[in-house]
């Protein structure tokens, strides 16, 4: 498991869900799946999305 949390230069949007995957051992792939899901269910998941992009350094 890594031990900071970084968007990486191989992203499709923001790069939050690929930091967030490195930062748990996952795949990339596996985490926007699970946040798409997340999408349907009620609560402040853009939100969340939104603050992390602006939260978390870029790798560069």
């Amino acid at each position: 498991m890594a031990t900071t949390l970084v968007r990486p230069n191989e992203r499709w949007i923001a790069g939050v869900c690929s930091g967030l995957a490195r930062r748990f051992g996952m795949s990339p792939t596996t985490m926007r799946l699970i946040f798409v899901v997340s999408c349907l269910l009620p609560g402040p998941q853009f939100v969340v999305y939104i603050v992390l992009w602006v939260m978390m350094p870029s790798e560069k």
